[in-house]
């Protein structure tokens, strides 16, 4: 008998995105020129994606600029746990992990991670 491949996934990512802020030209290439080492931009949703699988010296960079330019040009940025791809080639986190286990927990809680209360 053949075992059936499992598709449950393997480890998850934090999908980091930052919403680019209306800006004139010359804002926006000072926004793309602080976040093009560190994240995918989609011209038709205006969106900067990033994906940290282990909390790294890579990671915190990819963390800093995102919030460089939230505070520098008011983008608005979310972090959300997503299963790791299959495709996905580089580090995850693990089920098992205490930041996989907090982060299914703010998700389950119906609030984005990095989302504040608001009182």
């Amino acid at each position: 008998m053949t075992p059936i491949p499992s598709t449950a996934p393997t480890g998850w990512l934090l999908r980091i995105s930052a919403t680019s802020a209306p800006a004139d030209p010359g804002n926006f290439e000072q926004q793309r020129q602080l976040l093009r080492s560190v994240a995918e931009f989609d011209p038709n949703t205006r969106i900067w994606t990033a994906y940290i699988g282990q909390l790294d010296m890579r990671a915190l960079n990819v963390l800093q600029q995102l919030y460089d330019a939230a505070r520098r040009f008011s983008t608005e940025i979310q972090l959300e746990p997503v299963a790791a791809p299959s495709t996905w080639q580089g580090p995850t986190f693990t089920d098992d992990s205490d930041l996989a286990a907090l982060i299914a927990a703010r998700a389950d809680q119906g609030r984005a991670l990095g989302q504040l209360h608001i009182h």
